[in-house]
């Protein structure tokens, strides 16, 4: 069994990476020490999102700019012509070597093609950190300390379609005699029998067009040893820093940030990326049940011959792969890297799906409607958005688009008595997991009945109730002086 634990910050108050505004974007923080995939998957499946050990959830009414947790169907995805665009521009580029130009590449004024003139950016920025610092606990101690106190505490509880008979049987004699239809001439049935021949041969070259049209793994898959490039997407558990901290990662990791996001270089330390996009509270879990790489953090290194041109960084939860972020060398931006690394993420959901069939969504992180530029997110197919107040999944149509045209911030469920079924109410606060020190772990109950005070009760129910009822049961908070 693996434990959760984190240090709650409460709200956080920040400048906007959307909007780029001062002190607007709201939300509400956390530090995980340690986060079950499980667990985890829960947080995002209530709007959570992480950024290195940092974990924040957005003030949707409060914020400048809402977001929206979205997440694709991976099994019911379908590809657009931009899409295919992008995957045969990039099978010429393995097969020719030749680049296509960016006016040529980019479709201006095309709604469909997601990356114009610029590919679109793969991840919203990074949030900005809070100043606090997380108490240093011992994680294995209370690991420990977690198992023991779960186990004293209890258990939860055709029918048949009549024939008729085709004007064409029985005799000629007779059906000439009970026609009342004038002859025709034989030019004129020649005419017609070759017109319905052409018609048949219409409609059967389109049902073969409709069968063999191309699916993602086609597209992906249309390599040869003659090509002049290949690439290889290598997957490298996040821990392996041997690989994931290489010098070709940082290299491309400022290149990017300074080129695309025009951020500072002399801020772009191997110790500001590993606090980023390396370090992860998941621990890689392998469950008999589950993909062969098993549950984790990892990056998809993309190497063009031997030259890293991308980074997908990739969280591998119970039903999901989550996109953490994407960065790649701005000089290949002809290829459309970012949208490509959707494309290319979906097909890995896909390929795992087929073996771990609960595995099959792709999520993207935000949809920010508000923000223009980041929009691009709801194009792919089958997708969906996550209310923020009954946590479930609605498709993303124009009908919600449009309802978000004229207000930023909408509930999404339409259904007004819905609720939360993983609702936090006060009658569970008592079974709150709290880590008081290093040796001490108990229910809020306990905690409250052996120091005689309820000081914290107010931050640990706002805690609870952003969490759900059942990571809250889970995850040991950290109430440390």
């Amino acid at each position: 069994m693996s434990v959760s634990i984190v240090k709650y910050f409460g709200s956080q108050l920040g400048k906007c990476g959307y909007c780029t505004g001062i002190n607007c974007s709201k939300s509400n923080g956390m530090h995980a020490y340690r986060l079950d995939c499980q667990d985890y998957q829960n947080l995002i499946d209530r709007g959570w999102r992480r950024c290195g050990n940092y974990c924040y959830k957005q003030k949707n009414k409060e914020t400048c700019c809402p977001c929206y947790t979205i997440k694709c169907d991976a099994l019911a995805f379908k590809l657009t012509k931009s899409n295919k665009r992008i995957l045969r521009r990039m099978n010429r580029f393995l097969r020719d070597g030749k680049r296509d130009p960016v006016e040529q590449a980019a479709r201006a004024g095309n709604e469909d093609d997601v990356t114009a003139s610029v590919d679109a950016p793969a991840s919203e920025p990074q949030p900005q950190m809070p100043d606090k610092r997380p108490a240093v606990i011992n994680v294995e101690q209370a690991v420990s300390l977690a198992k023991a106190q779960k186990s004293k505490a209890k258990p939860a509880r055709a029918a048949q379609v009549p024939l008729t008979q085709s004007p064409s049987q029985g005799s000629t004699k007779s059906a000439a005699v009970i026609s009342n239809k004038p002859c025709k001439k034989a030019k004129q049935m020649r005419l017609e029998r070759r017109q319905a021949k052409l018609g048949d041969i219409a409609q059967q070259s389109s049902q073969k067009a409709f069968t063999q049209e191309k699916s993602l793994t086609d597209f992906l898959s249309a390599t040869s040893e003659t090509n002049k490039h290949h690439l290889k997407i290598v997957l490298v558990d996040s821990s392996d820093t041997q690989r994931t901290c290489a010098d070709e990662v940082l290299a491309l990791y400022r290149k990017y940030q300074v080129i695309i996001h025009n951020d500072n270089p002399a801020r772009l330390t191997l110790a500001s990326m590993q606090r980023f996009l390396i370090k992860s509270p998941l621990k890689n879990e392998k469950p008999d049940d589950g993909p062969e790489m098993g549950y984790g953090s990892f990056h998809q290194q993309y190497w063009l011959d031997e030259k890293l041109i991308a980074v997908g960084v990739i969280d591998i939860l119970p039903g999901s792969v989550s996109s953490v972020y994407f960065f790649y060398d701005p000089d290949y931006s002809f290829l459309s890297l970012g949208t490509y690394g959707s494309l290319r993420e979906i097909d890995f959901v896909q390929t795992i799906a087929a073996t771990t069939p609960a595995l099959k969504y792709y999520y993207m992180g935000f949809y920010i409607h508000s923000c223009p530029k980041m929009r691009y997110k709801g194009k792919l197919s089958a997708s969906y958005l996550l209310c923020p107040e009954t946590y479930v999944w609605i498709l993303l149509t124009d009908v919600i688009r449009s309802k978000l045209d004229k207000n930023k911030y909408q509930r999404l469920n339409e259904d007004a008595a819905a609720r939360d079924v993983n609702e936090f109410l006060l009658e569970h606060l008592d079974e709150v997991l709290l880590l008081l020190d290093a040796t001490t772990c108990m229910q809020y109950k306990n905690y409250v009945q052996i120091t005689g005070t309820d000081s914290d009760r107010v931050e640990i129910i706002e805690y609870s109730e952003l969490v759900g009822k059942v990571c809250a049961h889970r995850m040991l908070y950290v109430n440390m002086a």
